[in-house]
């Protein structure tokens, strides 16, 4: 008895023996993951807010190039993840993925390293504020050299932000009440290690690339890569490994949809037991999932209905996988259908988040930055305010805020995955509603003074750069609540062979938020030219950047309205430890 309580289903060892709860896993072992998520996000946010300088100061491309390419970068690291996600989901595992993600990342970064080292591997050193020179841009294989270096590190990155999440939520048992707990808090410290290794590259890294030279500052970061690997993959004889199927469940999902299509004009039988399932014996019910039909999306359901001929024979051929799908096939795939307005619900935040990321950080540079009289913010370093609200306000949600939750809803999260998801989207409205007060008092500033056309940086605004907390501190909240929520969400409601894949909703989502806040800004562009553009131009003081913040928050309330409809109709998977609890009480 006290032996099967302590095997963990569905999850072995590195050597393929069945785990045991009390040797692999548990909150101990995700400390090893923690800190490896820690290291890589030390070692690329840094390049996340600086590398456009990089492309522009060193290798002398146009400042729109620059960005374009930093852009693209981004991009692909988002993107690539969903491969790699299916990569491990069905082929490799997740401990190998990461393990694979990181030895890209490092290699990646040893070779910008090296070729910022070396004049020989870049132009020779130019002013490219200086309108007389005539600076070389990057050419050649030294071109090759760059890009090659920069998109190993995109599909480094890409493969840790698809396996790592998933892979530190597989050492907790969701079945298991006290598991489910430390899971849920795992996923809350996943956020302070992103947080605590972004501070570090936001002002460690950020201030060697800027004082010491790129070189020193691309070393660092592939040094913290090292670490990160060395110490993820340290905890090889500790971990819980999800044991790969083999077969790919994105495929089995489509083939649902397929099979519903081509059945489309039979009927459905009254009795859901008539459906076809593959009969549920003692060593399939080991080796393969089993859900309960259920009574939601019945157009799936035409997929699992049996031809007659099947019917007839006593040995019936085996059914044509395009054709005849399990009734725990069309349940995966009523899931994945269920989640995707979730995923929509989500985009429009990270449409906010990108603002925060571009346009304040211009309203910052235009501000005084001095911390002290001798210290100032580097203007790269300016997203370290709402990193520095995350680091504190985390611990506090989950030490003090989720056990008060916990004991009036009796839920093992303090609320659930959906309610968390909203009370983010509504805190995002209001940082925008308060970021649009903020700028009201920024330009009433510079109004005042008679600064409406100062130089950015050379001479700031008499106001503190600090005004602009109360924006960051708000969405810092808001994605507490529901970035990491979504995370959450997705990993514990996905099908079980594609728990990696699932989780990369979340960076899909926040893609198309960075994709759409550039067609949102040309669209209102376009619609204001008649009032000269609220954001066209490069002087902030003189646009209507209020007005935008505004227009963002009244989109973003609407969406969490839209959002309430759409969670109330959402139906948790039949073995979501959620739905367990509240059965339990009932």
């Amino acid at each position: 008895m006290d032996d099967k309580a302590e095997v963990v289903d569905g999850k072995v060892d590195w050597k393929g023996r069945t785990a045991l709860r009390y040797k692999h896993g548990g909150m101990r072992t995700s400390l090893l993951i923690l800190a490896t998520v820690a290291f890589e996000n030390m070692a690329t946010l840094s390049l996340a807010v600086n590398l456009v300088t990089y492309f522009n100061g060193v290798m002398h491309y146009e400042l729109a190039d620059a960005a374009n390419h930093l852009t693209n970068f981004m991009g692909v690291s988002y993107i690539l993840s969903i491969l790699v996600a299916v990569l491990a989901d069905t082929y490799i595992g997740r401990f190998k993925a990461v393990i694979i993600s990181g030895c890209f990342e490092f290699v990646g970064l040893a070779l910008l390293t090296v070729q910022a080292h070396y004049p020989k591997l870049k132009p020779p050193f130019c002013n490219i504020f200086d309108k007389n020179a005539h600076c070389q841009k990057i050419g050649g294989s030294d071109t090759v050299l760059l890009f090659v270096a920069l998109y190993l590190l995109a599909s480094g990155s890409a493969g840790n932000k698809a396996s790592l999440p998933s892979h530190g939520a597989d050492q907790f048992d969701e079945k298991d009440p006290k598991e489910a707990k430390q899971m849920s808090s795992f996923f809350n410290y996943l956020l302070l290690s992103v947080c605590v290794g972004g501070a570090a590259g936001l002002t460690l890294v950020v201030w060697i690339q800027s004082n010491k030279g790129w070189d020193w500052g691309f070393g660092i970061s592939t040094i913290g890569i090292l670490l990160g690997v060395i110490i993820f993959a340290a905890g090889l004889p500790l971990y819980r490994i999800e044991v790969v199927q083999g077969t790919n469940a994105i495929v089995e999902i489509l083939q649902v949809y397929v099979a519903a299509i081509r059945n489309r004009d039979l009927h459905l039988p009254e009795d859901p037991a008539d459906l076809y399932e593959i009969g549920k014996d003692k060593e399939a019910a080991i080796e393969i999932e089993f859900l309960p039909h259920r009574d939601i999306f019945r157009f799936l359901d035409k997929a699992s209905i049996k031809p007659e001929s099947m019917e007839q024979l006593d040995k019936p051929e085996a059914p044509k996988p395009w054709k005849l799908c399990r009734v725990t096939q069309v349940e995966n795939a009523k899931i994945i259908l269920g989640m995707v307005p979730v995923f929509c619900c989500t985009i429009i935040m990270t449409l906010c988040l990108a603002q925060l990321q571009t346009f304040s950080i211009q309203q910052g540079l235009t501000m005084d930055t001095s911390v002290t009289k001798s210290f100032h913010i580097p203007p790269a370093s300016l997203p370290i305010i709402p990193i520095i609200f995350l680091i504190i306000i985390v611990p506090i949600y989950d030490w003090i805020l989720v056990p008060i939750l916990r004991k009036f809803t009796g839920v093992p999260t303090g609320i659930t995955h959906l309610q968390r998801i909203g009370v983010g989207l509504i805190l995002s409205s209001i940082s925008m509603a308060v970021a649009g007060i903020i700028e009201v008092k920024r330009k009433g500033v510079a109004r005042d003074h008679n600064m409406l056309d100062a130089i950015p940086v050379r001479e700031p605004l008499p106001i503190s750069t600090f005004w602009l907390s109360f924006q960051y501190f708000i969405f810092g909240i808001a994605d507490i609540f529901t970035y990491i929520g979504l995370l959450e969400f997705f990993y514990s409601e996905a099908p079980k062979r594609i728990k990696s894949t699932s989780t990369c909703f979340l960076w899909s989502s926040m893609a198309l938020g960075y994709f759409l806040s550039t067609i949102v800004v040309r669209i209102v562009n376009a619609a204001t030219t008649k009032s000269g553009g609220w954001l066209k131009g490069n002087n902030i003081n003189r646009n209507h950047l209020n007005y935008f913040y505004w227009l963002l928050s009244i989109v973003s309330l609407i969406n969490f309205c839209i959002y309430l409809f759409v969670a109330k109709m959402y139906k948790y998977r039949p073995q979501s430890p959620l739905v367990r609890t509240e059965s339990s009480k009932a």
